[in-house]
């Protein structure tokens, strides 16, 4: 249902499916630790194997940093593997991706974007196209030194030639250092070598645009999603064509949820997988960390309105039957007519430890002593909840929509019991099955409290 390497944490990630239609996920990754140096920390890619991208298998490391002296010697971070043809001297597969060389004079991490070439579809197999990076950031429109930024490369066809169309992280150096995150662009005839324009898109309002992708649609037209930085969640834009102009069409994935990435799932639907933090020493209290991949959602482009993400039918197969019974992994649905509290797990003593309430377009979800863990404000007044949770994560649909998520890892199970107009009613769950559930490492979710009110450690 989620997945991080044995002992490591997940952070920014990759998609793609090999000839045999095994999905294969390359993710950045490094200790689960609050004292997390990315430049020291994160030198390789992870891989892992999934037939239904839900249960994952670890693979073990596919890449890492390169020779000292090379533009890739401190860190190798965000990757886009591409498939750009049938083999020959260049292989199947191109991955660009970021490579670290060093700190400016401030202690600002030096990027740049690379190729490697691989003539495999699995994602291993790799060699590095040349000691020096494909595309460097433009001083003409981007900062290069101080709080730069030229990282988390992504690439598709242009729609306008028979070349390739990048989109970059960067930093817009016509704006303030808080304000200039922006998406860049560059164009390229054969991969190798790309001309860098101005900037796609600029908000003005971005401190950190991340993690940019481009999915195209069936009528021809494009989105792009990217991370913010300073919300930690995720936005989604419309353009008829790749050059724009882009419309923002506002939040897609809530706080919490982080560097999308967009695939057919096996029913071909589009789905979008995302990752979501955890906490160091798995109490409240701890520090958040690099953490998991989650599980996938159902992309939901109407005509009319803007994308949003909604429950993926593909998780029911890991649904069991229903039951009123105390589940620590479960999937309840709740029907709303004016204010309601759900109560999710109970202390020691029988109070509130978790517990999700909706007050028309309030949703919120409460720890212990009523601390607030989580909350948004719906575009429209909801009249039914999905909630999810495995483990210490919480998810929450509102009207099928996802719309928020959390960590909490208090309380023991209970049965789901919703207040409302001053009734009590027990709501039936469906227990989640897990797909490890024996794995004991960074992967194994939070297992919930032992005998005495203490939780594992």
């Amino acid at each position: 249902m989620r997945y991080a390497p044995p002992g490591l944490c997940v952070n920014d990630f990759a998609l793609l499916r090999d000839d045999d239609g095994t999905y294969v996920v390359l993710h950045l990754q490094g200790p689960w630790t609050a004292e997390f140096d990315h430049l020291r920390m994160e030198t390789s890619y992870g891989r892992a194997t999934s037939t239904d991208l839900v249960g994952w298998r670890p693979e073990g490391a596919a890449f890492g940093n390169g020779l000292p002296g090379r533009f890739d010697e401190r860190a190798v971070w965000t990757m886009h593997p591409i498939r750009h043809g049938h083999g020959g001297d260049r292989g199947a597969t191109a991955m660009f991706y970021t490579g670290v060389r060093g700190l400016t004079p401030g202690g600002w991490p030096l990027q740049s974007v690379g190729l490697a070439y691989s003539d495999r579809t699995d994602g291993t197999g790799w060699r590095r196209h040349g000691t020096g990076p494909v595309v460097e950031a433009d001083a003409r429109w981007y900062r290069t030194g101080e709080r730069m930024g030229w990282r988390d490369p992504f690439v598709v066809r242009d729609d306008e030639t028979d070349g390739w169309f990048m989109v970059v992280c960067a930093a817009d150096a016509s704006l303030p250092v808080e304000t200039g995150g922006c998406v860049a662009w560059a164009t390229s005839d054969d991969l190798e070598h790309w001309t860098v324009h101005p900037p796609l898109v600029s908000p003005g309002d971005v401190d950190e645009f991340e993690c940019p992708v481009l999915e195209r649609l069936d009528d021809g037209s494009w989105l792009l999603l990217g991370s913010i930085g300073a919300t930690r969640g995720f936005e989604a834009w419309t353009a008829p064509r790749l050059r724009g102009p882009w419309t923002r069409r506002g939040p897609l994935g809530p706080t919490g949820s982080y560097a999308p990435r967009v695939i057919a799932a096996p029913d071909g639907s589009r789905v979008v997988l995302h990752t979501t933090p955890r906490r160091v020493g798995l109490t409240d209290s701890g520090e958040r960390c690099r953490g998991m991949l989650a599980q996938p959602k159902s992309l939901v482009l109407p005509q009319d309105s803007a994308p949003r993400l909604e429950w993926w039918p593909g998780l029911d197969g890991w649904l069991g039957e229903e039951t009123e019974e105390p589940a620590l992994h479960a999937v309840g649905d709740i029907g709303i007519r004016g204010r309601v509290e759900i109560t999710l797990r109970t202390d020691a003593d029988g109070g509130c430890a978790l517990v999700v309430c909706c007050d028309g377009k309030n949703v919120r979800v409460t720890g212990p002593e009523g601390a607030i863990l989580g909350e948004t404000v719906l575009p429209e007044p909801a009249t039914a909840l999905r909630v999810l949770t495995v483990g210490e994560y919480v998810e929450v649909y509102a009207d099928d929509v996802f719309v928020l998520t959390t960590l909490c890892y208090a309380g023991r199970p209970a049965p789901w019991t919703a207040v409302s107009d001053g009734r009590t009613r027990t709501i039936p769950v469906r227990p989640v099955r897990l797909p490890d559930p024996g794995r004991d490492d960074a992967s194994a979710v939070w297992p919930g409290p032992v005998s005495g009110g203490q939780t594992r450690r």
